[in-house]
């Protein structure tokens, strides 16, 4: 198998500066709802890296609940993601959107959010991933998938007679932008590539990059 010799030549779509919204946040809605249309798998799936204690990055896909002043989502707060953003709490996201030959990297500080957000999207998930909230000690070692399935079994006696409740240890996260970069994949890979980067004064500042 030759993998250098795999190649996918982008050409669908271009991006002009001039054409794209003062803000980011605007712009990224305005994509998002391109590939709704677009009936791009996944849309919502996005990487989040993070920094190990060992300042080497740690990358996962994780899933948009939200966009407000930032790019919300869900976690366990004791997961290894969750131990390094308490001790580093700054990351970035990367969504690929291929159907659109799309990509959108983030980058800024990630805090948690509120409670009652927490507490409105834990209840708003369906009953089995309630559940398996309070299931998985998550990124730690177990003996086997035997362990997961008995702890199961006594969450659901525990929560058979009362209403279940967000386990404290798990809610939301919210990456709060400082930049943001649209790239529109084109022939040649000479692609088209967008960065917004936010000033101290609270404006964003949009530059053309090379690929």
């Amino acid at each position: 198998m030759n993998i250098s010799a795999i190649r996918q030549e982008y050409s669908l779509k271009s991006m002009n500066i001039n054409d794209l919204l003062s803000d980011p946040l605007s712009q990224f809605d305005q994509w998002f709802k391109e590939a709704l249309e677009a009936k791009v798998m996944e849309i919502n799936a996005m990487t989040l890296s993070t920094i190990g204690e060992d300042g080497i990055p740690n990358g996962r896909i994780v899933l948009l609940k939200e966009v407000d002043s930032g790019f919300v989502f869900f976690t366990n707060y004791q997961s290894l993601k969750g131990r390094e953003l308490e001790k580093n709490p700054f990351g970035s996201l990367t969504f690929f959107w291929p159907e659109l030959e799309r990509q959108v990297r983030i980058r800024g500080k990630i805090d948690k959010v509120s409670e009652s957000i927490s507490d409105e999207y834990y209840l708003s998930r369906p009953i089995g991933s309630q559940i398996g909230a309070w299931t998985s000690p998550q990124s730690t070692k177990i003996s086997s998938r035997n362990e997961l399935q008995e702890k199961q079994k006594e969450i659901e006696k525990k929560f058979e007679n009362s209403p279940i409740t967000r386990p404290p240890y798990w809610g939301g996260y919210r990456l709060t932008p400082s930049y943001v970069e649209f790239w529109q994949g084109r022939p040649s890979r000479l692609h088209d590539r967008v960065a917004y980067d936010l000033l101290e004064n609270g404006q964003w500042e949009r530059a053309i990059l090379a690929p």
